[in-house]
């Protein structure tokens, strides 16, 4: 899988892929930031009447659903759709599903009637795609979880809707329904920074452009946590956020080889 990674960016900075992102108005910065860093292109459309042809002529599709409005809903379920007829590769983070009846109907709705090629969201989010009992402050995490119940979820949740599943953690756990694999780097501080989530989002995306859903997955929870884990946070949330995306431009392929890690659970 290294070798893989390892391909799928040197093939984002050969091609150049334009990446769709409806992300939410708090890391929609970040976001364009890291895909440029990545050696992509972002772009940030989310008018319902552009999204359509937007969506059509890119190379992947970010969706996220944390700051939601009447107007970026309808855009998702436009574009999720303009990309699963196209077979454009797609990823959806499910941003607090469960802390709302409208974000759970609406996401459960869109799920039913597109297929996406990655589900992304924190542990509590996905065991709420499952219907289970979940505990969360806001948007985060309320409790710790076993990795191997979070294993069993993601491989079952996987398998459920034939795609891609990135379950961010402690550990990241990504799954097809096939393979699974574990990526434990990045660090607390990480939690700290507003949109490390929205970020990682659209880099499933940005790796995706190039290759399958698993790999893109793997490859974007990889290098965002290597980045986050060398940024320096000693001086503070400002310059940690800074020297995050400046560790992630910098990053090389022996410095992803020499503190990558990255376990195959199955």
């Amino acid at each position: 899988m290294l070798e893989k990674i390892l391909g799928a960016r040197r093939a984002v900075w050969d091609k150049t892929p334009l990446i769709h992102c409806i992300t939410n108005p708090i890391s929609i910065n970040d976001c364009a930031n890291y895909v440029l860093s990545a050696g992509a292109k972002p772009f940030m459309a989310e008018h319902p009447d552009e999204v359509r042809d937007i969506t059509a002529m890119s190379d992947a599709l970010a969706l996220n659903i944390a700051n939601i409005t009447d107007a970026r809903l309808c855009s998702i379920e436009i574009s999720a759709k303009t990309a699963d007829k196209n077979n454009i590769p797609s990823v959806i983070d499910v941003v607090g599903i469960g802390v709302s009846k409208l974000r759970y109907d609406y996401v459960l709705r869109l799920l039913d009637e597109t297929h996406f090629s990655a589900i992304k969201g924190n542990i509590a989010e996905i065991r709420a795609l499952l219907g289970l009992d979940t505990r969360t402050v806001g948007i985060d995490v309320a409790e710790k979880t076993r990795l191997e119940d979070n294993v069993r979820i993601v491989m079952q949740l996987a398998k459920k809707y034939r795609c891609t599943i990135l379950a961010s953690g402690e550990n990241d756990i990504v799954s097809d329904g096939e393979n699974l694999y574990a990526v434990s780097n990045g660090r607390r501080e990480m939690s700290l920074v507003t949109g490390t989530g929205c970020v990682l989002n659209v880099l499933c995306a940005v790796y995706m452009s190039v290759g399958d859903a698993l790999t893109g997955c793997v490859a974007a929870a990889s290098v965002l946590g290597i980045s986050g884990g060398l940024a320096d946070a000693s001086r503070g949330m400002a310059s940690y956020r800074a020297d995050m995306l400046d560790k992630f431009y910098t990053l090389t392929d022996e410095r992803i080889s020499e503190n990558i890690r990255l376990k195959k659970l199955i």
